[in-house]
């Protein structure tokens, strides 16, 4: 007994001592509140940002030169709630606890973030790769960045901070909602919803297949929030979700006239499905599963996306085939047959099954991004490189959290005795999963449309333009353009010369927050004079 002690002391003694925070490269996050943090609604407390700078070292008796001020704050998640570490919802306000937007980091200002706690994820970056991955295919999802984090005098280890899900200019750039928009084109949009645990909207009217109940999925009210959207607003939304179901299960679903087409992006829902699939998402379609849909004069279809939730993704789950480089996601409900309000909704099935056109254009992303985006050299330069930044903070991350080695719900055996281990188990499981998807995505479709003219189709998203903007190109050849921006005066504000591959491009993050509001010009131009345009509004 004695000696059991001693070690456990000693232990405790060893885990204090490393993971005392006095300087970091990272930055460093002070929260300090009156009392517990709670999981059902937010409490008051002051938080402190340290951050001198690129390359430049932060020391935890530097002032707050990034933030300081007020913020609400209270615990995130649903079966992370159970873990020793924490995840946080943050919400910045005033001294009279009115929210206020800051920028952090050069992400676009906004009040409402999410502080991730990566405890099971022993990589900690496995959120990190799946929205990188979906932010450089050209939609938006959660920008992170790696801090250190200390609550109420308590060094915490590494957390994430990341933008939080929100129809916003600098995130879903929707059309805003009120509450008497309730007739014509004003109701029509912006919206997002879900399909998640806790429910809080309408069910679906098509039975979930294969599960233990025979039941239906039910949807959620994200953007309106449940307690704030009027009753119209709830009937139109589930009337176009309803009628893209009605379509999905109908034997018209791929009319070109009448069928998903007329409903639905499939570029997104496409793209969505190789992130899940690329993954293997344990939770892929079935829970943090959103969408969104703008006003019909800007967009009538249903999006999928933004992605979320991926700390049990990427070969970090022991149930039903979470662990393996094998089989798709997609087989949850065959795999590991459930109650209905687990499971995948039947769409996912009918597309990705049966459909030919969700077939072709899957076909077509994934030969492109399997030549940038998905290519094993820059996933592991990604990888490589947020294991480079956290290599300091590690040591202290993981003195206050020893849980290297052992086993935490619900890792894959065997568990790495080390984090190199970590990362060299992600980077074979990630080389085997991609040798198993190029063996089994569609092998067949045309990639260029039959109705292009010239050799390459440009367009600008989202438009109006947001702060970080996508261009995306399809290219018939390799070739070289100049992209340009100018103002309705004539103004050069842009231009850069790009490469293009055969197939799709997208290069990203042409930040206009400092344009002036008003009209644009882009234009696409390559070395044989062909030249594609589009207006743009900010």
């Amino acid at each position: 007994m004695k000696r059991t002690f001693l070690i456990l002391l000693a232990t405790f003694l060893y885990s204090t001592a490393f993971s005392q925070l006095n300087s970091s490269n990272l930055p460093i996050v002070v929260i300090n509140t009156s009392g517990i943090i709670f999981t059902d609604f937010k409490v008051t407390g002051d938080m402190g940002i340290i951050y001198n700078g690129e390359g430049v070292r932060n020391n935890i008796t530097n002032p707050f030169n990034h933030y300081s001020g007020k913020i609400g704050i209270e615990v995130r998640g649903q079966s992370s709630q159970s873990f020793p570490m924490k995840s946080y919802n943050i919400e910045l306000r005033t001294n009279e606890g009115v929210e206020k937007k800051v920028s952090f980091f050069g992400m676009p200002a906004e009040s409402d973030w999410v502080l991730y706690a990566p405890y099971t994820d022993k990589t900690l970056m496995r959120n990190f790769l799946a929205y990188t991955l979906s932010n450089e295919m050209g939609h938006w999802a959660s920008h992170c960045r790696f801090v250190e984090l200390k609550v109420n005098g308590d060094y915490k280890g590494i957390y994430v901070l990341m933008e939080k899900i929100k129809r916003s200019e600098g995130r879903l750039n929707l059309s805003d909602l009120n509450p008497d928009d309730v007739a014509d084109d004003q109701l029509t949009g912006g919206y997002i919803f879900s399909v998640d645990k806790q429910p809080n909207g309408w069910y679906s009217s098509y039975q979930v297949p294969n599960t233990t109940d025979g039941g239906r999925r039910q949807y959620s009210f994200v953007y309106p929030k449940v307690d704030e959207i009027v009753f119209q607003q709830k009937n139109y939304l589930k009337s176009v979700v309803d009628k893209f179901e009605q379509v999905a299960a109908s034997d018209y679903f791929q009319d070109p006239v009448k069928g998903l087409d007329k409903y639905i992006d499939y570029s997104s829902f496409v793209d969505y499905h190789i992130i899940d699939e690329i993954s293997r998402n344990v939770d892929g379609y079935r829970f943090s599963t959103y969408f969104h849909k703008n006003k019909d004069s800007k967009n009538p279809k249903i999006i999928a996306g933004p992605v979320w939730d991926f700390d049990i993704a990427f070969h970090n789950a022991n149930y039903c085939n979470g662990e393996l480089a094998s089989g798709w996601a997609l087989d949850y409900n065959y795999d590991c047959m459930s109650e209905a309000a687990s499971s995948i909704p039947f769409f996912w099935y009918k597309m990705a099954r049966e459909d030919s056109i969700f077939k072709n254009i899957l076909h077509c992303h994934w030969n492109s991004y399997r030549k940038n985006i998905i290519n094993e050299e820059h996933l592991f330069h990604l990888i490589d490189s947020i294991a480079l930044l956290t290599e300091e903070s590690r040591g202290r991350h993981f003195a206050r959290w020893p849980i290297l080695g052992t086993y935490v719900w619900p890792n894959p055996q065997p568990v790495p005795s080390d984090y190199p281990g970590e990362i060299a188990q992600l980077k074979q499981w990630l080389q085997a999963r991609i040798e198993w998807l190029d063996n089994n995505m569609p092998q067949s479709g045309r990639c260029w449309p039959d109705n292009a003219g010239g050799t390459f189709i440009s367009s600008v998203y989202p438009n109006p333009l947001s702060s970080n903007n996508t261009v995306k190109i399809i290219s018939q050849k390799s070739q070289m353009v100049n992209l340009q921006y100018y103002n309705s005066m004539g103004k050069l504000m842009y231009q850069a010369q790009q490469s293009l591959i055969e197939g799709e491009n997208y290069f990203y993050n042409l930040n206009t927050t400092n344009w002036p509001k008003g009209v644009y010009y882009f234009r696409c131009i390559n070395t044989s004079g062909e030249i594609h345009s589009q207006k743009l509004i900010k």
